[in-house]
């Protein structure tokens, strides 16, 4: 009899409910299951007023520590925002689940001025996030930003204390911990194309050429196996490719959402400058019988194409 299958996740309040809603789903099934909770390099900058230059890529920096545990067998699995993800794993680790994705889009939160248009000249968009900051300002060119870091309820403190007037966040932070009180708009992904990824979870354990403990791993990844939602696998594996041929990093603008469609798929992917004034925008349907890696290597062909590169120059030099 295994000993319980141990959850790495990192402390905040948002990634404590998604560990605890996989420990959940496990006990579910009957198995036994229990936290680790591991502070990551993410967590120490969120805490400081350290702010990261620009080379550092934030995919790796809330996941290294954990990643670290797993392979030394301290954690048999992680669970992560997808996003948080590189487009590209270690060969030391796989995902093995990926369940059903809640709201991908991002929202719009402020209390006087409950949508983008309707903020007064000039106001201010608490984001630290490169895509965000090009979507918004094709929108609204004369919108300002302010840094703000921290887990959802010190960004929604910071906007209560007027360090900006608005903010703009993932939906599913805010629906998964019952903050929708705060959202005034969702935007649509014509709008602000969702980063790749954004609102799915991964599962993610050490891949059968890494084991630790064979017999234990195969169990785990049995334990979990039930919990892939192949739709939400497909989707993501078209946006994490789209990103990964685009140059795979989280600094990128660039927006990326696969969703099912009649009898098949649709895409929608947006490339923007940094200073919003140039976009490649696509909406397009495939077939169901197309594979994830055709449809996503299609996308980022069609997005090089119109020059989709010449406008990431700029924010990759």
């Amino acid at each position: 009899m295994f000993t319980p299958i141990r959850i790495g996740s990192r402390g905040s309040q948002l990634a404590l409910w998604q560990a605890n809603h996989v420990l959940e789903a496990l006990r579910a099934t009957g198995h036994s299951a229990e936290i680790e909770v591991i502070r990551t390099t993410g967590d120490r900058m969120q805490s400081s007023d350290f702010v990261p230059p620009p080379e550092i890529d934030g995919k790796g920096i809330f996941i290294k520590e954990i990643e670290e545990a797993l392979a030394e067998g301290r954690i048999d699995l992680a669970v992560h925002s997808l996003k948080d993800l590189p487009t590209r794993l270690s060969p030391r680790f796989t995902l093995t689940a990926i369940p059903k994705r809640a709201d991908a889009r991002d929202v719009w939160v402020c209390e006087p001025y409950w949508a983008l248009h309707t903020l007064p000249l000039g106001g201010s968009i608490g984001t630290t996030s490169p895509r965000r900051k090009a979507q918004l300002l094709s929108l609204r060119p004369d919108v300002a930003f302010v840094d703000v870091r921290g887990n959802i309820d010190t960004r929604l403190r910071k906007l209560a204390a007027g360090e900006c007037d608005a903010l703009v966040l993932a939906a599913a932070g805010l629906d998964r911990l019952g903050r929708t009180e705060w959202v005034h708009q969702r935007f649509s992904p014509e709008e602000l194309c969702p980063a790749p990824g954004q609102g799915a979870l991964a599962i993610e354990t050490r891949s059968g050429s890494h084991p630790i403990d064979e017999a234990r791993d195969l169990f785990v990844a049995q334990a979990i196996a039930g919990l892939d939602h192949s739709e939400t696998r497909f989707c993501v594996e078209v946006e994490r490719i789209v990103l990964d041929a685009l140059g795979g990093g989280c600094s990128l603008p660039v927006g990326v959402h696969c969703l099912p469609a009649f009898e098949g798929w649709r895409v929608f992917a947006q490339v923007i400058a940094p200073d919003g004034e140039s976009m490649v925008a696509i909406d397009t349907e495939a077939p169901a019988s197309i594979e994830s890696e055709s449809l996503g290597q299609r996308i980022a062909d069609d997005l090089k194409s119109r020059g989709a590169l010449e406008l990431l120059t700029p924010s990759v030099i």
